[in-house]
């Protein structure tokens, strides 16, 4: 896309914020580069110490920047980038009925990160709650009814960055007589939650998606370590069985400046 201006009447800030703003587009100034300071903008556009500081912060918010805190501001480089497409659930549910030795070698985690598994530390919660109306409805079942709820969380073990975050619901009347569902030591099960509810008897037939979006709490951008402006992608993955019912719902978060959702759709020829 070809840089543009804002269109519309524009504040001394927002004109340096443009101009710093197409220089990037353009390719000028690439990631790492420092942007202007505040006292070179002053004396560059004649401004004040505050248009200056306004002009930095509408950057910031425009996720084109970094920097700040007694840190000079740079342009922005770009975080690793990660694809989750919706492939990935043939994929896992393929490799749940294989051997445990193939499932041990790969996990799903690894094949949208393109990150290896002993560079990640993984740690898993479980708790037993009773459905709120959200829950019951989508599990079509009553309000109160048991459910383990399963948070897990996976960080890089080289600095601490949290790489990926869920909770996973699913009612306990479908773990039966299996008392290793229920022991968070397991984690992380090879094969991952396919193969999960296998051990169960359970076969799914169908995934839905469902992607929004919001802005992040102070905790999350700290969490993650995003830059201001940058919106948080929630995604729910509810699974149906081969039965019509739902028997798992996760619900995972992805800050969408590294988040790439790929959605293949196979489509049924016309009849001729």
């Amino acid at each position: 896309m070809k840089p543009q201006v804002t269109p519309a009447k524009r504040s001394v800030s927002l004109a340096i914020a443009d101009d710093i703003r197409i220089r990037i587009e353009r390719g000028e100034l690439t990631a790492g580069n420092p942007v202007p300071t505040i006292q070179k903008l002053c004396e560059d556009w004649g401004c004040s110490v505050g248009a200056a500081r306004e002009a930095h912060r509408l950057l910031k918010d425009q996720g084109l920047v970094s920097g700040g805190r007694g840190k000079p501001l740079a342009v922005r480089v770009p975080p690793r980038r990660i694809v989750r497409s919706s492939t990935r659930h043939q994929i896992e549910k393929d490799l749940a009925i294989r051997s445990e030795e193939e499932r041990s070698q790969i996990g799903t985690a690894e094949l949208e990160t393109n990150i290896a598994f002993a560079e990640l530390e993984h740690s898993a919660t479980y708790d037993v709650i009773e459905a709120n109306e959200n829950l019951a409805r989508v599990f079509n079942v009553g309000t109160g009814t048991e459910i383990l709820q399963r948070t897990y969380e996976t960080r890089l073990r080289k600095g601490g960055q949290r790489n990926a975050w869920s909770v996973s619901y699913l009612p306990t009347e479908l773990i039966g007589g299996n008392p290793d569902y229920l022991d968070s030591a397991n984690e992380p099960w090879a094969g991952g939650t396919q193969y999960q509810l296998l051990t169960l008897g359970i076969e799914l037939r169908q995934i839905v998606d469902e992607v929004t979006s919001r802005m992040p709490t102070t905790v999350e951008r700290e969490e993650w370590d995003m830059e201001a402006g940058v919106p948080i992608l929630e995604v729910r993955r509810i699974s149906i069985d081969t039965e019509g019912r739902v028997v798992e719902v996760s619900d995972a978060v992805f800050p969408a400046d590294r988040t790439e959702l790929s959605f293949e759709t196979h489509l049924t020829p016309w009849e001729k």
